[in-house]
């Protein structure tokens, strides 16, 4: 079987070297010549966790293959991937110019039985109105589209795409439902369910499902602010909550507001969808207006903690990416509170492991320093802001950040930091819904050291 994947952004790359890497000959197709050429050369466009391994290996062993030539690649394809993007207009909804559009370029180099399959997050019937457009370019074709939602999570995209909690797929005849197993054959011998659904169903399940767990992102994030009020301390909240096995404790920890690729996008063309259908996703726009209001309000709990101002304070800001093992700066907390930081008069310094050259860009206009060293960033600050949690911060040691810094304030805002080490250095230990810790009460310090 050959494979044919039309974009190599993160969904596109990812798919293209793990289907090389379970023994398809693929073709990943991109316009960006450039972009093709470095992949030759085996320099990744993005930085994502085992991806260069995946791509040098097969595209040495000859199983991958890049190009700009859709004559190269589409027509003895008998499977053709769309993973082009798929970016929110200003209303929320989904621009879908690109899917289109790649689309109709695929119609025109058709040849023998084709299944188009878009793995491209698209609203509910982009499938159908895809094969609708693509016949109307090339009426004598024989293919058929379906839809294939990817549930890749950045930093794990390769193992998510080799052993999925599930596969689904959404096909309009069984032709295409047998080609698609026999696709994800290799996972389904390993146990992997596989979910099979008309078209409309499984481009619906993946917006239901992004948009559940951004729920629960904002959910426990005002459980935190109510855990303040209280003098509660949403840590063992949210252990408690996720001992539930009908809850379970994934995306229960409080942090400063889901970012990325997908929750952002994906929760607000979601409650479109709703608006367009005439039935309201009230939950999920309540989800959408808190995670907002989240990333706004950060300035307000570094404020806080500096005692009140921040006129003239040097902060350290550790993280830019979204979340760890990424470069991914989309819709990060840092574009919301790095700009508010520097408002408000503060000098602001930055670091993070991958991300400083896509934070640039999207901080462009914003004056701040980028550190690529750790150190230097904490040097002479009067607060420590801890935004991503790469592992390069969590094993930091405290003692010696504290020797570095020239004030001993530190907000932890994944809750992470393990508070005895922190305020047994000497640093003023602040987190999300919870105070901080007092240094004699035993039974506390107990429960951290668990952690």
């Amino acid at each position: 079987m050959r494979i044919a994947v039309v974009g190599t952004g993160y969904v596109g790359l990812v798919s293209g070297a793990c289907l090389a890497e379970l023994g398809f000959e693929t073709w990943c197709i991109d316009k960006d010549g450039q972009k093709i050429e470095g992949l030759k050369q085996g320099i990744m466009p993005i930085f994502e966790a085992n991806l260069e391994d995946v791509v040098v290996s097969n595209h040495e062993g000859g199983r991958l293959h890049f190009t700009t030539s859709m004559v190269e690649a589409i027509p003895e394809a008998d499977v053709v991937i769309l993973a082009v993007g798929t970016p929110d207009n200003p209303d929320g909804s989904v621009n879908l110019e690109a899917v289109f559009a790649a689309g109709r370029l695929v119609a025109e180099h058709l040849q023998g039985s084709t299944v188009v399959v878009t793995k491209s997050t698209v609203p509910v019937g982009t499938s159908r109105a895809l094969y609708k457009a693509m016949r109307a370019v090339n009426p004598d074709a024989d293919f058929e589209t379906a839809s294939n939602p990817e549930f890749l999570r950045e930093g794990e995209a390769v193992k998510d795409f080799m052993c999925p909690d599930r596969i689904v797929i959404g096909v309009a005849s069984p032709r295409s439902a047998a080609v698609l197993q026999r696709l994800y054959r290799p996972q389904q011998l390993a146990g992997v369910p596989l979910e099979i659904a008309d078209p409309e169903t499984a481009e619906l399940t993946k917006y239901a499902c992004n948009s559940f767990l951004a729920t629960k992102v904002a959910f426990i994030n005002d459980v935190a602010d109510l855990c303040e009020a209280v003098g509660a301390d949403v840590r063992q909240v949210g252990r408690g909550m996720g001992l539930d096995t009908r809850i379970g404790p994934k995306f229960l920890q409080p942090g400063p507001g889901y970012g990325g690729s997908c929750f952002p996008k994906d929760t607000k063309a979601f409650v479109r969808m709703g608006e367009a259908c005439g039935r309201p996703q009230r939950i999920v726009e309540a989800v959408v207006e808190a995670n907002g209001a989240r990333k706004r309000n950060l300035i307000h709990a570094v404020r806080r903690a500096c005692g009140g101002s921040l006129a003239d304070k040097r902060i350290a800001v550790l993280g830019l990416a979204f979340k760890p093992d990424t470069d991914d700066v989309r819709e990060s907390p840092a574009l919301d509170l790095v700009p508010a930081l520097v408002q408000a008069g503060a000098e602001v310094r930055a670091h993070d492991p991958c991300a400083i050259e896509m934070a640039k860009s999207a901080l462009e206009g914003t004056t701040l320093a980028y550190c690529s060293d750790v150190w230097t960033c904490l040097e002479d600050a009067d607060a420590v802001v801890l935004l991503t949690h790469w592992q390069d911060y969590l094993t930091l040691q405290w003692g010696k950040v504290a020797a570095t810094m020239r004030g001993k304030t530190l907000v932890d805002f994944r809750n992470v930091l393990d508070p005895v080490a922190v305020t047994g250095s000497g640093l003023e230990y602040n987190c999300i819904g919870a105070g901080p810790l007092p240094a004699a009460d035993p039974a506390r310090q107990a429960i951290a050291a668990a952690e």
